[in-house]
């Protein structure tokens, strides 16, 4: 209750009266003299508060009715609805306008055409005359022919050219290749100085070719490899050294510059790998290691799965006489890699992407690297690599020794090999031709609707498959077609992270699925056991890809079968690849369900 409330030292609080009743406030000192203010229900009551009397407002129902406001007196005006009887507002007196359809002529009229008002011309007096009254002309007389009585132009009247003399050939005299072309334009090349793998070192460099026959009876203690190594060797199953092998690793521990060539799966990685670890222990081995080393070899390869690839192999190796190996390679964090070489490491097996990376950062040092080794440089120079591995490989020391191993040394190796192996040791392997290898070829023509269920009846089988596809959305579409239809089958692309890549070809490997999906990340380095088919679901865009495709399989002189699934306007162009190659392949005509897929599939 307010009323009841003390007024806190404010003094004598009057009573405040309720608000109930307006009329009973007090003025609160505005004075007693203030009229009283009418209610807002009735306007026309409410006093003009010392405005004046306020006349009367007409209301705006009859606009006739209003007043004018000063404006004076205003005419009446009439309605717009009879122009006719509209007044001339000031402007004098109207005559009556006639219509223009009875509007007479006028003469003189400047937009007359039969004007008779004008003044004479000088031509106006000038007689017509017709086509035949014109002067005769000189080749008036001259007899009028038809198109077919027009004679034919003959080629004798010109000026003779310097190459009417050259022989003409027809179109079915022209060869499909180049090699094969019958031209004067082009002169045929020697059949014996062409080589179809393009190998322009091996032409400027005589290759040393060693037979398979040529190993028998050698060992790996003959050629120089301590025991150690050897047993080592013996339990990654090379009991006897290959060719290529037993060509290389006597000049790689003599400390000569070695430049190999050999297809894929003939062992250029234990052609390598073995004599480096015994370079490596001959000048210390093992012995006082320090924490923080800095690194003696270094091993280069194109891509993260051949890295990995080296790397199982050359770590046993290694391992077996106390050295350590480290991959360096892109697609990870590099916080491993780095832990590693603060640890310190003898052998580096990595990418130049990643190694690059690391001695721009001050954290990887090759100053001391003895032995470099590049491992399929001819893709590594395709993959743009050619200038990062120049500028590693001047990092190294200046007297190392470089070791460049490759299937084809083409145009890409030359600038390598020019700068960094200016006397190398030269090896290849002889016989190296498909009447020598265990690699059956064919080529399946098709419909292009078919094409996936016939690659679904060749890959369902219990042996190993590799299928590869020219891009990643095909292979990940492929795939997952596949598990569609009860086979299973992972992906190896560039999308994957590397996690994933690892997994999937560790779950082929293991044997937990048969069909890998993959892309050319595949065709190099892929060493997978027991893989008996290679499916090209795509066809390779130049031949030394289908070389490394199909060197997935018939590893280390096992069988195996390459199968190239085409449409039939790509038939000439798969001709001459083949050709390339120095491959023959038996063409045929597939369609799902022949019983051709079946025998492929099960044989």
């Amino acid at each position: 209750d307010r009323n009841e409330r003390p007024a806190y030292n404010r003094g004598e609080r009057t009573e405040r009266p309720s608000y109930g009743d307006r009329n009973e406030r007090p003025a609160y000192n505005r004075g007693d003299d203030r009229n009283e203010r009418p209610s807002s229900g009735d306007r026309n009551e409410r006093p003009s508060y010392n405005r004046g009397e306020r006349t009367e407002r007409p209301s705006y129902g009859d606009r006739n009715e209003r007043p004018s406001y000063n404006r004076g007196e205003r005419t009446e005006r009439p309605s717009s609805g009879d122009r006719n009887e509209r007044p001339s507002y000031n402007r004098g007196e109207r005559t009556e306008r006639p219509s223009y359809g009875d509007r007479p002529a006028r003469q003189g009229d400047p937009r007359q055409a039969s004007r008779t008002d004008r003044p004479a011309r000088s031509f106006d007096d000038r007689p017509k005359r017709s086509f035949e009254e014109r002067p005769a002309r000189s080749y008036d007389d001259r007899p009028k022919r038809s198109f077919e009585e027009r004679p034919a132009r003959s080629s004798d009247d010109r000026p003779k050219r310097s190459f009417d003399d050259r022989p003409k050939r027809s179109f079915d005299d022209r060869g499909t290749s180049d090699a094969s072309r019958g031209s004067d334009y082009y002169p045929k090349r020697d059949a014996g100085s062409y080589t179809p793998q393009d190998d322009v070192v091996l032409e400027r460099l005589e290759a040393d070719a060693i037979q398979a026959a040529d190993v028998e009876g050698v060992t790996f203690e003959s050629l120089g490899l301590g025991g150690n190594i050897v047993r080592a060797l013996a339990e990654l199953g090379a009991a006897s050294p290959f060719p290529i092998q037993a060509a290389t690793i006597p000049d790689v521990i003599a400390g000569r510059d070695v430049l190999g060539r050999g297809r894929t799966g003939s062992g250029k990685t234990i052609a390598f790998g073995a004599p480096l670890v015994e370079k490596l222990m001959e000048n210390g081995g093992g012995k006082n290691r320090k924490p923080g080393r800095k690194p003696r070899a270094l091993i280069l390869a194109p891509t993260r799965e051949l890295a990995l690839q080296i790397d199982r192999t050359v770590q046993p190796i290694a391992r077996a006489v106390g050295l350590f190996t480290t991959q360096i390679y892109g697609g990870v964090p590099q916080g491993r890699q780095v832990g590693a070489l603060q640890r310190g490491v003898d052998i580096i097996v990595g990418t130049p992407g990643r190694i690059e990376d690391l001695i721009e950062q001050g954290r990887l040092d090759l100053s001391q690297v003895t032995v470099t080794v590049l491992d399929e440089a001819d893709h590594m120079c395709d993959l743009g690599f050619l200038e990062p591995v120049q500028r590693i490989l001047r990092r190294t020391s200046p007297d190392g020794q470089k070791l460049l191993f490759s299937a084809t040394l083409d145009k890409g190796v030359a600038a390598l090999v020019n700068e960094f192996l200016p006397n190398p040791s030269v090896h290849e392997v002889a016989g190296e031709d498909q009447a020598s290898s265990t690699i059956d070829h064919r080529v399946l023509v098709v419909e292009h609707k078919g094409k996936d269920r016939l690659i679904e009846e060749l890959v369902n089988r219990t042996e190993k498959t590799l299928v590869f596809a020219r891009t990643r959305a095909y292979a990940e579409r492929l795939a997952e077609q596949l598990g569609m239809a009860g086979i299973p089958a992972v992906s190896l692309h560039g999308d994957l992270n590397q996690a994933r890549r690892t997994r999937n070809l560790e779950k082929l490997t293991s044997g937990r699925v048969n069909v890998l999906v993959a892309t050319d990340v595949a065709a190099r380095g892929i060493h997978v056991d027991d893989i008996t088919l290679v499916v090209q679901a795509d066809a390779p865009d130049e031949y030394k890809t289908y070389l490394h495709r199909a060197g997935r399989t018939g590893r280390a002189g096992k069988i195996g079968r390459v199968v190239t699934i085409i449409p039939k306007a790509r038939r000439r162009r798969m001709t001459e690849m083949l050709d390339r190659a120095e491959i023959e392949a038996a063409f045929d005509d597939a369609a799902p369900g022949d019983q051709l897929v079946e025998d492929i599939a099960t044989a």
